[in-house]
């Protein structure tokens, strides 16, 4: 879809596709703007949770981070002495009941198949953070607080879940790119229009740290924050033993990544001295199967690499083939905002002053 998005030239080979995808975006914007409209003139209420709650989320189709920072949030607030939990849609999971418990924040209690992969590495990454799915926030929140004493809520992917009260709208912009081709979907990746950029508190760019940020137009006044995506370190997939980033200077290496951005993911080893000699790019969300590490396998062998390097997200998606991950490096990417110190005390100070419905005396109290 992204190659469709990006054609330019009218007469190009996608020319009759964009003009079907163009009239297909009407029906959607007008589906859009009845439901903020809705929102924003109270005809339809939001609901509200007895602590504070963060939302990460964006105005584009995938690619922007969301999920790294919703991480950076999780091990923040604990850090704080905090309890905070996250809640997600739960997106790719084949799980259906209302609430889904993926991680009670000791256990794994749910493979990626029934959560979803991001869920799943949420849980991974952040110890002592209890992880929920499900397609109401509000239910989900509901059983974060009561059964396992959360204080604070991060809503995974949520600025369009408008069901749900929060105190701080967290809105990820790609710095180059910040609305895509400026068209809605289907016709582009935009989810609302531009204005909606209004309803967020503050705007973190993220990209990589060489790219030129374009200006966004109707937020000259929202606090604004540079977020890098930081490799952070590699592990052998099979052990989870610790390597060294230095292991990649000069080395032969077969990339392949099934996330929003694949191309970034190439550049990031690249940029850390590996030499790139393979590379193979998979749909989002893409579920690997035997035939695909059989193609993995051959493209690495036929291209001369030495090591299989893919992202922490994708070795998620292949639990299913312990032996494949023997063979595998997992590069772990993080997010970096700064400025941190100006970051962190804008999330307090957002989250410290809170007012909700009482709800059983459960976390009535300052965060």
């Amino acid at each position: 879809m992204q190659g469709i998005w990006n054609e330019e030239r009218p007469g190009g080979r996608y020319s009759l596709l964009l003009a079907c995808l163009h009239l297909l975006s009407f029906p959607y914007r007008g589906g859009v703007a009845i439901r903020n409209h809705l929102y924003d003139r109270n005809i339809l209420r939001q609901e509200k949770l007895p602590c504070p709650i963060v939302s990460v989320g964006n105005l584009t189709v995938g690619g922007t981070g969301k999920t790294p920072t919703v991480i950076l949030l999780a091990n923040l607030l604990r850090e704080k002495g905090l309890r905070p939990a996250v809640l997600s849609r739960g997106y790719g999971g084949n799980a259906k009941a209302p609430v889904n418990i993926v991680s009670d924040g000791n256990r794994l209690l749910m493979e990626w198949r029934e959560a979803g992969d991001e869920p799943v590495l949420i849980a991974k990454s952040s110890p002592g953070v209890p992880v929920l799915t499900g397609p109401k926030r509000f239910l989900t929140g509901r059983v974060a607080v009561e059964h396992f004493g959360a204080d604070v809520l991060i809503l995974d992917d949520a600025f369009q879940h408008r069901a749900l009260f929060r105190n701080l709208d967290i809105l990820l912009v790609n710095a180059a790119l910040p609305f895509g081709n400026g068209f809605l979907l289907p016709r582009g990746p935009l989810r609302e229009p531009q204005g909606a950029l209004g309803r967020a508190h503050l705007v973190i760019r993220t990209g990589g740290s060489g790219e030129m940020e374009k200006p966004l137009p109707g937020a000259p006044s929202l606090p604004s924050f540079r977020g890098i995506h930081q490799p952070q370190g590699l592990v052998e997939a099979g052990t989870d033993r610790a390597l060294s980033l230095a292991d990649l200077q000069g080395e032969k290496v077969c990339g392949f990544s099934g996330i929003a951005s694949p191309e970034a993911f190439r550049r990031s080893l690249a940029a850390l001295g590996a030499a790139v000699v393979a590379f193979r790019a998979f749909p989002d969300h893409h579920p690997y199967g035997p035939s695909d590490l059989d193609a993995l396998r051959r493209l690495a062998g036929e291209s001369g690499a030495k090591r299989i390097v893919t992202t922490e997200k994708d070795g998620v998606r292949l639990a299913d083939f312990p032996v494949f991950l023997t063979e595998v490096s997992l590069l772990r990417i993080g997010m970096e905002i700064t400025p941190a110190e100006p970051f962190a005390e804008l999330i307090f100070s957002g989250l410290a002053g809170y007012s909700s419905r009482p709800s059983r005396g459960i976390c009535n109290h300052e965060a």
